[in-house]
């Protein structure tokens, strides 16, 4: 059976006519890369626009009856210009007649198209483009990509529905972060979908291989704005990639792992302005542990607020937790995490989800579990450190508690999840940076 690569570029890997090159190149220098998926632009520079976020404000002036003219022309002359420039070096792009596309796209949202129609043209018009320049097929994700009424994704229709089309395509591009609802109306993904459509297609095409190419070479061991020269992850289990995304570590859009990683589809980060970089690969999480001793990586967040409770036979009161997540619940309040003893528990909670609730959560736990003593702590943050060797190598935990002491970091809070791939540790905010600087030192 032929090996198929499915390949999902970024929109930093698109924002000109001189990325369009690179992608060109590195399509072209492997063969198996049979299925293309592209972003909408990205910026070229700091002070530049991504047209999905034009195309979002085309839609809102139109909604408030404000003319959107102004804004439509900087996303038409980006296309403009790209296809511009592409043709003096590639004859074949001279026939692709841009402006057409535009000025559709242009009627249709003065016409009431809908948000979602609108954001989607992004990646429409650089499918556009990109299958124009490789000469590959075209094919509009609506055709694959399936939503039902309620406009939750229907995987099954979706995974049928791309092996039927695939099968009789040799190569295509298609587009990313949107297809159809069951009326053919467009509906799209969350922001970053462009990196589920490349999952998706790896998963109906029966990949060997997806890449995501963005601009950087995969994953760090930790944030390069808080440790110098971090160390790539040359390779991550699933497992370890949604601890490590979930702690803030972002590169892929985390609803994307979940397609590839019931097939057992490996994912390969890679660097579209470094095409030799290694990057980092996503693998299975039975693979063999070839890093025992070490860590894989280390994320971290800052601004939660943590309720600690104490109460004495906590754990012979039958329903004492039920209640206290049925008083976040009824204040519509998300926690992050749920440490626990035998008479403590503490709730960790973004402060991004307290607002002013923070009194009334407060004396509704003192009225309904009677707490002995309830302490606020307030400005916390949490670090992971994640590493599926770890759980079987002895001394991980003392080796980054005695790190952070070595360096005065107070620890306030631990939790070890039953998998024990990760330990997290609270301390306060203006600790955090420090506190990564410390783990990591230790382990490297």
């Amino acid at each position: 059976m032929e090996n198929i690569i499915v390949a999902k570029f970024g929109g930093s890997s698109l924002a000109d006519a001189h990325q369009f090159e690179k992608v060109k190149n590195i399509i072209e220098n492997n063969i198996q890369r049979k299925y293309i998926i592209p972003s909408a632009p990205g910026k070229r520079h700091s002070k530049d626009y991504k047209i999905t976020d034009l195309l979002y404000l085309c839609s809102t002036h139109v909604q408030q009856g404000i003319s959107f003219d102004d804004v439509f022309k900087i996303i038409s002359d980006r296309y403009k210009e790209i296809t511009t420039e592409l043709s003096k070096k590639y004859e074949h792009m001279s026939s692709l007649d841009i402006t057409k596309y535009l000025v559709k796209i242009k009627d249709d949202i003065e016409n009431g198209s809908s948000p979602d129609y609108t954001a989607s043209r992004g990646e429409y018009l650089n499918g556009i483009i990109l299958a124009n320049l490789l000469n590959y097929s075209f094919i509009d994700a609506s055709e694959l990509i399936f939503f039902d009424k309620y406009g939750r994704l229907n995987a099954e229709y979706t995974q049928k529905s791309i092996l039927e089309k695939l099968s009789s395509v040799k190569n295509a591009v298609i587009p990313g972060f949107y297809g159809s609802d069951p009326s053919g109306n467009i509906k799209t993904f969350s922001r970053g979908g462009s990196d589920i459509t490349g999952a998706l297609i790896a998963r109906g095409a029966n990949a060997n291989l997806y890449e995501n190419w963005t601009d950087v070479s995969g994953f760090l061991m930790a944030d390069p704005r808080i440790i110098k020269d971090p160390m790539p992850i040359e390779s991550i289990t699933y497992r370890e990639l949604r601890e490590l995304s979930y702690m803030g570590a972002t590169v892929l859009h985390e609803d994307s792992v979940f397609p590839v990683r019931e097939a057992g589809i490996p994912i390969n980060i890679k660097n579209t302005n470094s095409p030799n970089d290694q990057g980092t690969l996503i693998v299975g999480d039975t693979n063999p542990i070839h890093k025992d001793g070490n860590i894989t990586g280390i994320a971290g967040k800052k601004d939660f607020t943590v309720i600690a409770i104490e109460k004495n036979l906590m754990n012979t009161e039958l329903g004492f937790c039920r209640k206290l997540l049925s008083i976040l619940e009824s204040n519509n309040v998300v926690f992050e995490s749920m440490p626990a003893g035998i008479d403590t528990v503490s709730l960790v909670i973004p402060d991004s989800q307290l607002d002013d609730k923070l009194d009334t959560i407060i004396d509704e736990i003192n009225r309904q579990c009677k707490p002995d003593s309830l302490e606020i702590l307030p400005s916390m943050a949490l670090i992971a450190t994640v590493g599926r060797g770890m759980s079987k190598s002895k001394g991980i935990a003392a080796k980054v508690f005695e790190a952070l002491g070595k360096n005065n970091v107070n620890i306030r809070m631990i939790n070890q999840g039953s998998s024990e791939i990760n330990i997290i540790v609270g301390v306060e905010n203006n600790d955090f940076e420090k506190a990564i600087n410390s783990i990591y030192n230790a382990f490297l």
